[in-house]
């Protein structure tokens, strides 16, 4: 024989409201509520096993048009599962000199080893010249690497013209290990 118990609200003895169902969501206990799982079961959530950060404050130049490393933007993290995802986070404020009647593109790129994940670029047109551009380049992914070995993961800077300067500060990549 088997039994069915439909309820909306769980509540404790005090008649407090321990378990809510509303429109498909389940409501645990409230703000500020520790909730337990018994030993060895799973909640199902993903979370963060290990988290490594590489800063360089410094401004740092470029006038290649092939891509260079940004000096001491550099991490490494060792998955403990295969399974398990790396959230890789970068950032950094870029700028560039704009050149007289010249479109100039500043890319930045993010790379697992020798793999590119990601690439983002600064772009502006220039009439006169003498100018800069200046901007964010943000670059967030949810990386596969699909391995336990060591993993590093570095970013690096070009132009698309060597006529221009192309610099990085405050520069910073961050990279968290997710469990999968």
């Amino acid at each position: 024989m088997s039994s069915i118990l439909k309820v909306d609200t769980i509540q404790d003895q005090d008649g407090n409201n321990i378990i809510n169902e509303n429109a498909g969501t389940i409501t645990i206990g409230k703000s500020g509520d520790t909730v337990n799982l018994a030993s060895g079961a799973t909640a199902g959530f993903r979370k963060v096993l290990q988290v490594v950060t590489a800063v360089n404050e410094s401004t740092v130049s470029t006038t290649s048009t092939s891509y260079v490393d940004i000096t001491s933007v550099t991490a490494s993290i060792t998955p403990n599962s295969t399974s398990n995802k790396i959230m890789v986070i970068y950032s950094s404020d870029a700028l560039y000199t704009l050149v007289s009647a010249t479109n100039v593109n500043y890319f930045h790129r993010v790379l697992r080893d020798a793999t590119e994940i990601s690439q983002r670029l600064l772009t502006a047109a220039s009439a006169s010249g003498g100018l800069q551009a200046r901007g964010a380049m943000c670059i967030t992914i949810l990386d596969s690497p699909n391995t336990t070995s060591s993993v590093t993961y570095k970013a690096q800077h070009k132009l698309s013209s060597g006529s221009s300067t192309g610099s990085t500060l405050d520069t910073s990549i961050t990279l968290m290990e997710i469990a999968g």
